[in-house]
């Protein structure tokens, strides 16, 4: 375990539950909390779990020398559309780049199609003069008579924010940068996103919709990132204050509101980041990471203990599952898929009779009908609690009284009626149904990365992961299931092994058979300037890790495949090393090369990061010995469908080498993992829960 000089904080604020965990200076988990997230004020119900893992120890806000924050705000903000009003300007003859988008139909033949919202309408793009090629060199000087018209223009649109996206800018920032200067000289107040800093990549219509998500979510990030700051300075917090990126890195507060895209999909990040983490210390090389929280589910795959990445994902799809019909936003991500599956997801009948659970969520306001805040739509959370799977005495740490009434009276009446099922019955169905959906959806994305479920290791975690994983990993055919310590808020524990990091992608065509190795020494000196400036903000001592990338491609493709570079400047003997890794790497994934075609590199990658906390050394289970419960509870088995009396054990209880069959419970503060009548359970000697499934007929 890592030492450091005090206390860490961190928090991770989701759409039903607040998460926060402190850790020792040793590294220790010394209290962990969730509280209700406070839609309103998000930074209320952060607080209030900050003061409460707090005063559970022996630390104070002056001893708090780390403080980690990942937020759903931003992703919130994009597919509740409730950012600022924006507009975009682009090259004269380009105006239309988001109308146009990649021409063509994401479903072909659905006549009832409809298109992605992104954002900005025709009545406010606007075009200035000016022109750079595609190898940086001036054309056409930028048009500055214009200014006073396009200020004019912007003013009358009412627009909050600008995106700034002209031809080529990647190459040659140099007009971008003018035309911000003298757009803030004649409106102070406007807030202006640029593409060479936001994405500074080839392909138009990405990095204009990714500058103009960028600039949406700005205004209301910055706000309240600042406001977060002050709330917890106030308190006496002395620390800077790290913000979780969707790349698994953290960056400082002062990048984050200049380039709060990045922050999408940050919490998610940390519970992949924990897995990766788990799977290092364990020895498993293929597994796929569950986190199912209160509003939506994410499944990530991992491979050799680093999950998969990708430099693009969509927003607020117009279609579910279908690619294409979201706002494209290219930054580096962890790669995952997220539906909206979680334990406040509402179930209902639709017109055709068929049981829907999701994509809506009841939230934290008001939250599962046995919540007792107002809510009267069924949720999985109510499904579960009508089972018996959730003991309302223990339930989120005590804090929060169940009406196993309420829920099962919202069951019967949004659901029971209308298919001719009691309260149980109906609750088994949103159980099948939302299992299936999450499984369904672990499937098609391990198929859509050519990968198979079947022999990963699922690691599960997330207030509600525990509870379904079991259930889940039957129907997604996968075996082994581990738990790890602390699952109600493992994205939270995640953000404690996360380094400080800064990943820049940027345009430079160029031909194998051409390159100048200066010249692309000279560019990766540039991007490793600004990349150490953002990480030695946040980790100003210790030794950096950097790792290089090239995006290359045969000559006439339309993408490319990341092939890795020596971390360190090129040599000449380098050029024939990187065709043979390029050809290794596609045939791997097309099983083939061809012969004699001209191999392009159009796209550059550097990151930069701290060091990564050390592994854990687990010690041995050492004797097996039979686990001793400690009651019962009535439950309603997923095997057979009637009701059975199993075990319930408290984890705290449980030691190394302890061993249990299904059904049975295994219950902790924040969650509580039910094991299903056809898993075993043995406890490791570093804590963890492992599920193994049991073949054969259990009736």
């Amino acid at each position: 375990m890592f030492t450091t000089n005090g206390f860490r904080l961190a928090v991770d604020i989701g759409g039903t539950f607040t998460d926060t965990v402190l850790a020792n200076p040793q590294g220790h988990i010394v209290a962990t909390t969730k509280t209700p997230t406070t839609p309103q004020d998000p930074s209320l119900g952060a607080l209030e779990g900050a003061k409460r893992v707090i005063a559970q120890s022996d630390a104070d806000w002056c001893t708090i020398k780390g403080f980690i924050h990942g937020t759903t705000l931003a992703t919130n903000a994009l597919i509740e559309r409730r950012g600022a009003r924006v507009a975009t300007v682009t090259t004269d003859g380009f105006r239309d780049i988001l109308e146009i988008a990649y021409e063509r139909r994401y479903s072909q033949y659905d006549i009832n199609l409809v298109k992605p919202d992104l954002i900005v309408p025709r009545s406010r793009a606007f075009t200035i003069g000016g022109r750079i090629d595609a190898k940086g060199r001036e054309l056409q000087p930028l048009d500055e008579e214009v200014i006073p018209k396009l200020v004019d223009q912007i003013a009358g649109s009412g627009a909050e924010a600008v995106a700034i996206c002209l031809m080529h800018a990647y190459a040659n920032p140099g007009h971008e940068r003018r035309l911000r200067e003298l757009l803030q000289k004649a409106l102070p107040e406007l807030v202006i996103s640029v593409s060479h800093e936001v994405s500074p990549e080839a392909r138009e219509f990405d990095r204009l919709s990714t500058t103009v998500a960028n600039a949406y979510i700005q205004p209301l990030m910055a706000r309240y990132l600042s406001d977060f700051r002050t709330r917890f300075v106030d308190e006496g917090l002395a620390c800077p204050i790290l913000m979780m990126t969707a790349g698994g890195g953290m960056t400082t507060i002062e990048t984050a509101a200049r380039l709060p895209i990045r922050l999408v999909e940050s919490g998610p990040a940390g519970g992949a980041i924990l897995a990766a983490r788990i799977a290092a210390e364990t020895g498993a090389r293929e597994v796929l990471s569950f986190d199912m929280g209160g509003t939506t589910a994410k499944l990530c795959l991992i491979d050799d203990f680093r999950p998969q990445t990708a430099r693009k994902f969509e927003i607020a799809r117009a279609a579910r599952f279908v690619k294409g019909s979201g706002m494209p936003v290219r930054i580096p991500v962890i790669e995952m898929i997220e539906i909206g599956a979680g334990g406040g997801s509402i179930a209902r009948v639709d017109r055709l009779r068929r049981l829907q659970i999701g994509p809506e969520s009841a939230g934290s306001e008001p939250g599962p009908a046995a919540f007792g805040k107002g809510g009267t739509q069924p949720t999985v959370t109510d499904a579960d609690i009508v089972q018996g799977l959730v003991d309302p005495d223990r339930f989120a740490e005590r804090r929060l009284a169940i009406d196993v009434h309420a829920a099962e009276t919202a069951l019967e009446t949004n659901v029971g009626k209308a298919l001719g099922l009691n309260a149980g019955e109906a609750a088994l169905g949103v159980s099948e149904i939302v299992d299936e959906n999450m499984a369904a959806a672990g499937r098609m994305h391990a198929v859509e990365s050519g990968k198979d479920l079947g022999s990963r290791l699922m690691i599960a975690f997330g207030g509600n992961g525990p509870l379904h994983a079991t259930r889940v990993a039957r129907k997604a055919q996968v075996d082994r299931i581990l738990i790890p310590r602390d699952p109600g808020v493992g994205s939270a524990v995640g953000f404690l092994f996360a380094p400080v990091s800064f990943e820049i992608i940027r345009s430079r065509y160029a031909t194998l058979e051409a390159l100048d190795l200066d010249d692309l020494n000279a560019f990766f000196e540039t991007m490793r300037s600004e990349a150490h400036a953002v990480v030695r903000a946040g980790a100003p001592e210790g030794d950096l890790i950097e790792r290089q990338h090239a995006f290359m491609r045969y000559h006439g493709q339309g993408h490319e495949i990341e092939v890795p570079l020596p971390d360190r400047p090129l040599v000449d003997t380098d050029i024939e090393t990187l065709r043979a890794d390029f050809e290794t790497h596609y045939t791997r994934q097309f099983s083939r090369t061809v012969p004699g075609m001209t191999i392009e590199v159009l796209n550059w990658a550097l990151s930069v990061s701290s060091q990564r906390p050390g592994l854990d050394s687990h010690p041995s289970t050492g004797a097996r010995q039979a686990a001793i419960p400690t009651g019962t509870r009535s439950i309603l088995c997923d095997v057979t469908g009637t009701r059975r009396e199993v075990n319930t054990y408290d984890r705290s209880a449980l030691m190394p080498g302890d061993q249990l069959s299904g059904p049975a419970l295994i219950v902790e503060p924040q969650s509580t993992t039910f094991v299903s009548a056809d898993f075993s359970v043995e406890m490791d000697g570093g804590g963890n829960i492992w599920l193994t499934r049991i073949k054969g007929d259990l009736q």
